[in-house]
């Protein structure tokens, strides 16, 4: 524990927060929302070599596994469940772990984080390996469930990774590629849902981007592969097609997307063609 202070467990700046007017509470929460995207900033040099040798490691045919507890964990299953709809990749490549189970998705389920054994036994479902990278996230940085599996992952030759909001934390010791974004104590003293899960959120938004547009699952700056789940979609893949291939008519480029099936595959098809 040489030179850890946890800092997200720190007493938060304001006090007597049930005396402050409505407006004074949200500017407050504001102003420190404020702080998140400095810290994220002072972080990218870690985050990039994350990036790195996860897209190095996924274009080798590896998957990229997130697993953390509570409001970490359940930002690691947004994330990587975000992935094969946005992108077009197989379920299965980007996966999420939260201590608990899926229950622990809208439930908390008392102490399930606090096993150093299970962390490591729920990616062994995944028949996990030293082809994957797993990156283990904890706002602490002492979550045992997050510190158990990636001790069991370094003896096995995974590549690790640690997203964490306290500075020289027990998991960033244990990741190969530890990222520390320390935004400071919380609004509400501990609440770390708040301004933490805010900068851990922000540090998956940029890792799962930046390997998919090193997958090449981007061109240009349009989500090309992207699955055709709903209206919305749909109507976004025509204009993209319409804009690639130079098309005037709406219904044309909608039945060659609707036939081949994405952004991608539709203008390839018509290329082709010409």
């Amino acid at each position: 524990m040489n030179n850890f202070v946890k800092v997200t467990e720190q007493p938060s700046k304001y006090r007597h927060l049930e005396k402050m007017t409505l407006d004074e509470i949200l500017v407050n929460i504001n102003n420190e929302d404020k702080l998140v995207p400095q810290a994220v900033e002072k972080a990218i040099p870690q985050i990039e070599k994350l990036v790195a040798v996860a897209s190095d490691k996924m274009l080798a045919g590896g998957r990229l596994f997130y697993l953390g507890a509570g409001t970490s964990g359940r930002l690691a299953i947004v994330d990587a469940s975000e992935c094969p709809p946005t992108y077009g990749v197989p379920y299965g490549l980007v996966i999420g772990l939260i201590a608990g189970g899926d229950k622990a998705i809208t439930q908390a389920v008392e102490f399930a984080e606090d096993s150093k054994e299970q962390g490591w036994a729920d990616l062994e479902k995944f028949f996990v390996s030293d082809k994957d990278v797993v990156i283990g996230l904890a706002a602490s940085g002492t979550t045992p469930y997050v510190i158990g599996a990636l001790e069991e992952c370094r003896k096995r030759g995974i590549v690790t990774g640690s997203i964490c909001c306290n500075p020289n934390s027990p998991l960033s010791r244990v990741a190969d590629y530890p990222i520390e974004v320390v935004v400071g104590p919380e609004f509400v003293t501990g609440s770390t849902r708040m301004k933490s899960g805010t900068a851990q959120k922000l540090v998956l938004n940029m890792i799962s981007t930046a390997v998919m547009i090193q997958l090449g699952r981007v061109e240009d700056n349009k989500m090309v592969n992207m699955q055709l789940s709903n209206v919305k979609l749909v109507d976004r893949g025509v204009r993209m097609v319409m804009e690639q291939l130079g098309l005037t008519n709406y219904e044309e480029a909608k039945d060659l997307l609707l036939t081949h099936g994405s952004v991608k595959k539709a203008v390839d098809a018509r290329k082709l063609e010409q």
